[in-house]
């Protein structure tokens, strides 16, 4: 493989990757939302939406924004967040042997303090 395609390029390209499916899929979002009024059949609200779109469109994004809001914001009231993050530490070896070393840190820190206290 050339240096052009190492292991780093792949990783970044696959973090990008990632990270744009996050945008696709408020997008695919937005699509399902109009994809439900459409198949709500002839009624007021599918022909509002679809007869008036320069007024629907901006409605339903200010409609979809506040709710993303609120569940976010609910989800990180709700700790949900916090566990996620805690777990995704717990299945990361790089953090965990950091968290081991800070342990370690801590335990020669607090002996050489009594050790100190003890001399005195």
């Amino acid at each position: 493989m050339s240096s052009r395609f190492n292991k780093k390029s792949f990783i970044r390209w696959k973090v990008y990757i990632d990270r744009s499916k996050m945008y696709i899929g408020y997008v695919q979002f937005l699509l399902i939302i109009f994809v439900f009024i459409k198949s709500l059949g002839d009624n007021p609200v599918t022909e509002f939406v679809f007869n008036s779109p320069m007024i629907a469109v901006p409605i339903i994004l200010v409609i979809f924004v506040v709710v993303s809001l609120l569940l976010g914001y609910l989800d990180s009231r709700l700790g949900f967040r916090e566990e996620e993050i805690r777990n995704h530490a717990k299945s990361n070896p790089v953090l965990m042997d950091i968290q081991k070393s800070l342990a370690e840190l801590n335990d020669k820190v607090a002996k050489m303090e009594q050790n100190k206290n003890s001399d005195t």
